[in-house]
């Protein structure tokens, strides 16, 4: 199905978690950024309010907890009572999407039922950079996944022989694709390694040498940050230049932050789907890219 761009009146309606994509996104647009407000009622129940008289409307919901979750439901239903012909819904980080399977029998696909729960109150939706692109086969409506990875070349600044990883094989295409638009450097990722007389576990790139060379973990997601601060400690004893930890949603939960200086990372630099203080670049000129 072939999608028009947005209407002149159609109107961004961010998330709590989402407000500086959202202003980002109606600044790329040149489209209005509607004024929501955001309440909850003595008993925990959650309420949004959105203005009135929309003709279509963009809701820009970062799903990062259950609340969230809900609260995309609620500006959807508000759209559409305020008069939306047409909704379509940005995630720009979709919660419970890692949980694509029943990894043990009587589990649930979380992902499927999310992506059916958000279906029922949107016309269009558009994903960026999930962790698995089968989850957009999830959503009961037209689904395009959007990829904001090459967009964290741009901070990286002047980088000596440049070496993109990969934490694991699975990813490392995410790590061509930011070395490609950065223009230059090698790409490998990081195998472990097992002493079978200590049990110790150790991560090591590859085939590539890091010693004397400025090194960029890329990932799609920084969770706890446990994989990547053992990459980084690795990077450390190889005798890599700078490191830096690169992704598309810096979740960065509990002590994740800490643990990535701890390790001896120089910079975490991430997308705004998630807004961290790392958070410095939008995903905002991918996400209109799309809607136009």
């Amino acid at each position: 199905m072939i999608w028009a761009a947005p209407h002149p009146s159609g109107m961004i309606l961010p998330g709590s978690a989402s407000q500086s994509l959202g202003a980002a996104l109606a600044s790329e647009l040149g489209a209005p950024l509607g004024a929501v407000s955001y309440d909850r009622f003595a008993d925990g129940e959650l309420l949004v309010e959105v203005p009135d008289s929309l003709e279509e409307a963009v809701v820009v919901c970062a799903t990062t907890s259950s609340d969230a979750h809900l609260e995309l439901l609620q500006l959807q239903d508000a759209a559409r009572e305020a008069g939306a012909e047409r909704v379509t819904t940005v995630l720009p980080y979709m919660g419970y999407g890692r949980q694509d399977e029943a990894f043990v029998p009587g589990q649930p696909v979380s992902a499927r039922a999310v992506a059916r729960a958000i279906s029922t109150g949107t016309d269009r939706v558009v994903l960026v950079s999930p962790h698995e692109r089968a989850v957009a086969d999830f959503f009961d409506v037209p689904c395009e996944v959007v990829e904001a990875a090459p967009l964290l070349a741009e901070p990286l600044g002047d980088l000596r022989e440049p070496l993109f990883l990969a934490p694991d094989a699975a990813a490392r295409a995410l790590a061509e694709r930011v070395r490609d638009a950065y223009g230059a450097g090698a790409v490998d990722h990081f195998e472990k390694q097992r002493d079978y007389d200590t049990g110790e576990v150790t991560v090591h790139p590859r085939a590539t040498d890091a010693a004397g060379r400025d090194a960029v973990i890329v990932d799609d997601i920084i969770a706890t940050g446990g994989t990547v601060s053992g990459a980084v400690s690795a990077l450390r004893d190889a005798g890599a230049g700078r490191v830096v930890a690169a992704c598309v949603h810096p979740m960065l939960a509990g002590e994740a932050r800490s643990r990535l200086a701890r390790a001896g990372v120089d910079r975490v630099v991430a997308t705004d789907t998630i807004e961290r203080p790392s958070s410095v670049v939008s995903a905002a000129p991918a996400v209109a890219a799309a809607l136009q």
